[in-house]
This record gives C-alpha cells, structure tokens and sequence, in this order.
C-alpha cells in the first residue's frame, strides 16, 4: 500500500464555491426557466393569497420549481421534492428551500395550477423553438402520441400555426396525464413519502447492525479469490498447467494433492 497514491477525499472538508450559481453553466435550461419566471410581474402570482396566516413558500419559487421539473419530464411531487434535496439545478431554483411533496401538489393543482400551466406551455415550446428540446423526444416517451415521430417533421417545418396547434394539444394531454399520475401515486402513498427517507421505519438501522453487514461483508470479500491477488495469480498458473497437460501426449496421468488457502485442489505433477 506504501506506493498506492489516492485523491483527498475528506467528506468534513468545506469546499468552494459555496454558490451553487457557479455550478450551473451559462446556458443552461434552468436559467432560462428562471429568467422567464423572475421577468413576470409579481401581481400576477400574489393575487392568489389572501394574506394572513403563517408565511407561505414564494409563489415564483415553486412556480419555477414545477416548470423545470416539467421539463425535465419530472412530474411526481414525491419525486420534485426529492429533486429539491439532491439535484443542484433544483437546489439553486429553490435557493435551498425544500417544500414537502404535500405543498408542492397543492401549488400546482389548487392554488396556481392555471398560472402554472401557462407558464410551462410557453416555456416549453421556447425551448422546442430554440432547439434545447426535441420534440419527439419529449413526447414520445411522455405521452400517448404516435410512435413514428418522423412522419411529422415535414409538417412542422411547413406550417407554424399547425405545429404550435400540435404543441399545445400535447401539452394539454400531458398536463392531464401528469394530474392523473398524481393522483395515483397519492392513492398509492397516502400521506407517506418516499420509503428512502425511512419516515415510516419503526426503528432506524442501528450503528450495530452496519457493523454486522460490515464484518460479513469484509469476511466474503477476503475468502473470495477474486479478490486475492495471490489466489489470482496462483488461478492463472493452475489453468497453464492443465492447459499444457492437455496438449501432451501422455497416456497416463497421476495426480497429487496440494493444499492452497486451506483449500486443497488436485493437479498433475508430470506424467506416467
């Protein structure tokens, strides 16, 4: 191990930058979805709360959250708000807030599910015009829309009008899709989230059982001759030896027995 050089890997180590800004590219889709959002005027989303109450979540947040997790065909609210916990595009977005899976559902079929909607259509087809989506690729696996996507190229390059109609015939179908997904995966939950988090777990795994999975694991990993060079090594000689024991010409073979990592294996010595 002496001559084994690795990379510093320190998990407690504090690393820059700490603007996630700095991680996204110029470019990126998620600064348009941004700049698109952010250049609304806010009346247009504060006219839904009536005010009093505890503080809510910035409607232009989730609004932005919801479109680009559209866009990157992400429509469960379970799985937006894992986004939010893990994905840097979306932690950015969010500025690090995290609304639960329960708030994000309300937003986007309650409360702003029109503003939403017309948020994500016009963005979304921005982005087919500007060529950062394709859209048979985004359809197709998306939504019930046929199979053969080349029959329609030439159409859409022909007639503007027919193809911003198509557009928003399949946004509005998979807008209806993305609602009734919901809606199963919120029959299928109830008010659980993800079984990853381990919320529903009576007990979390305890230090001692990692330390069982460990030891076991470790003791299967030194038995194992794949992962002994040694055993390797001494594996590849073996098959040599039979190799060339088959190619002689020996009508009689005697073998003897050797013993190898406790383990004992028969090979020939020479011929008789």
């Amino acid at each position: 191990m002496s001559n084994v050089t690795f990379i510093q890997y320190n998990m407690g180590q504090l690393f820059l930058p700490m603007d996630l800004e700095d991680l996204i590219p110029a470019n990126h889709v998620v600064r348009i979805v941004n700049d698109t959002v952010e250049r609304m005027d806010d009346e247009l989303f504060f006219q839904y709360y009536p005010g009093g109450g505890r503080s809510s979540f910035h409607p232009k947040m989730l609004t932005k959250v919801l479109v680009y997790a559209y866009t990157q065909r992400i429509y469960s609210s379970r799985q937006i708000a894992k986004a939010l916990r893990e994905n840097i595009h979306f932690m950015w977005l969010s500025a690090r807030q995290t609304p639960d899976f329960r708030t994000i559902n309300r937003f986007r079929s309650e409360r702003m599910k029109d503003i939403v909607e017309q948020v994500f259509a016009a963005v979304l087809e921005l982005l087919i015009d500007e060529g950062y989506v394709k859209f048979e690729h985004y359809f197709l696996d998306g939504t019930k829309i046929e199979a053969n996507a080349n029959r329609y190229t030439f159409v859409w390059k022909k007639s503007t009008d027919r193809f911003q109609s198509r557009l928003q015939a399949q946004i509005r179908e998979l807008l209806t899709e993305i609602e009734q997904a919901n809606q199963q995966e919120q029959r299928e939950y109830g008010e659980r989230d993800l079984e990853e988090l381990g919320k529903d777990q009576d007990q979390p795994i305890t230090s001692e059982q990692l330390d069982t999975l460990v030891t076991s694991l470790e003791q299967q990993l030194s038995e194992s001759p794949k992962n002994n060079p040694s055993a390797r090594r001494y594996g590849k000689s073996v098959r040599t030896t039979c190799l060339d024991v088959k190619n002689t010409k020996c009508s009689k073979l005697h073998f003897r027995t050797v013993t190898v990592s406790a383990k004992q294996i028969r090979m020939p010595p020479s011929c008789g």
